[in-house]
């Protein structure tokens, strides 16, 4: 028998949920499709979310020419295969799994194709395309971001299925069990949910779907505290420097016994939230996480206790994560901003820009403008006076200014 994950998958944009932004009423994948003018596309995000979904519903409106090709264990005479049929038909589609494992030499092979449009490819990613795949083939390609499912979106699929498959009716502690040990993950849900059926109607207690669902269950109380509660409460307790809350809530989250979620936390809370009111915290957070993962459970706990210490009565700064948010901002609002061309060296023969170097200079410093004419005077990173290493910067940037 197939698993539910497969059988109920959906095979009408309808019933995809989560990405409305995409394939929606008025999502812009739904649009191509409609107007068919379709365009090579790589679609990127966590495992379980509908990747590949969304990317089997638009091969269905290619019946007689879709094929599929995977990065990780296809070779390139496959993909030349699937290049001779741009030969028969107007339009190709190829949904490439894996995409950000493809070689080089077959990324090169595939590029004069995408330039012509003769084949149009569906990659599929849980990397960041702009680290992970190919400049050359992503410019090519429109990128979009597949959405996290988040809690609502997930029960409200496994009610519908509950119903639709004629399964016992669940309590709410369970559904949220569910919910909570798959990571708003579909596909585990499913899984689990399959799992669970097995169970007759009067042994359906919480305790038991525990024991059904694996090791990695977490505990819910009473207050209906949660997994992702829990993380959250543990950064803010951290972020307010209160040690013993943020001991508290990591006890917690070790149930999980996921300590890679745990660690990328603190080490994002390292830089958001301590920042330069710490500068060394960073590294030593990165040292106590890579210690976890190498001894695992139960002796994780130490490291990570550590971790979670040192970041709690850290001073704080968050200069560094406003300034890069506000430039990021700005980004968006300006349309063009030239890069002034004496930093480049450009036309330095004709005499008319010349870059200052620094080190040639007392102190290392000489004045001169770094950032485009629209953004001259703009100021994104302000020190705060929390701690003693941003207080140096504040008085060393202001020398600079004063020479």
């Amino acid at each position: 028998m197939k698993p539910l994950a497969y059988r109920i998958r959906p095979n009408s944009f309808d019933d995809v949920i989560g990405q409305d932004h995409l394939v929606g009423k008025k999502g812009v994948i739904r649009k191509m499709l409609e107007q068919n003018k379709l365009f090579s596309l790589i679609l990127y995000g966590k495992a379980g979310c509908g990747k590949t979904t969304i990317a089997e519903i638009i091969a269905s409106y290619y019946p007689l020419s879709n094929f599929s090709f995977n990065a990780s264990t296809d070779n390139k005479a496959k993909l030349k295969e699937i290049a001779e049929a741009t030969k028969y038909h107007s339009e190709i589609i190829c949904i490439i799994d894996e995409i950000h494992r493809m070689n080089k030499d077959t990324q090169d092979f595939l590029l004069p194709y995408l330039e012509k449009g003769s084949l149009i490819i569906v990659g599929l990613t849980t990397e960041n395309p702009y680290r992970s795949i190919n400049p050359a083939i992503r410019s090519r390609c429109h990128v979009y971001r597949i959405n996290e499912i988040n809690r609502v979106e997930l029960k409200y699929l496994l009610k519908k299925t509950i119903k639709a498959e004629g399964y016992n009716e669940l309590s709410d502690d369970i559904l949220e069990l569910i919910i909570s040990v798959s990571s708003c993950e579909v596909r585990s849900a499913l899984n689990m949910l399959e799992v669970i059926e097995m169970l007759d109607k009067n042994d359906l207690t919480l305790e038991n779907a525990k024991e059904l669902v694996g090791k990695k269950s977490f505990n819910i109380d009473e207050k209906g505290e949660y997994y992702y509660d829990c993380a959250s409460a543990m950064i803010k307790s951290i972020r307010g420097s209160d040690p013993d809350a943020a001991l508290h809530y990591m006890a917690r989250l070790l149930q999980t016994e996921d300590l890679e979620f745990i660690c990328r936390r603190l080490l994002c809370s390292a830089y958001e939230d301590i920042g330069l009111g710490n500068p060394n915290v960073g590294p030593r957070v990165l040292a106590a996480c890579d210690a976890a993962i190498r001894l695992g459970l139960p002796e994780a706990r130490l490291p990570l206790a550590y971790a979670v210490v040192d970041l709690a009565t850290s001073p704080k700064s968050n200069s560094t994560y406003l300034a890069i948010n506000e430039a990021i901002a700005d980004l968006d609002k300006l349309e063009s901003m030239t890069i002034p061309p004496h930093i480049l060296n450009k036309e330095l023969k004709s005499g008319l820009y010349e870059y200052k170097y620094p080190h040639d200079y007392p102190n290392g410093y000489v004045k001169q403008q770094y950032l485009p004419d629209e953004l001259k005077d703009k100021i994104y990173y302000k020190a705060k006076n929390t701690g003693s290493y941003e207080r140096a910067i504040i008085e060393f940037m202001k020398k600079l200014k004063a020479e």
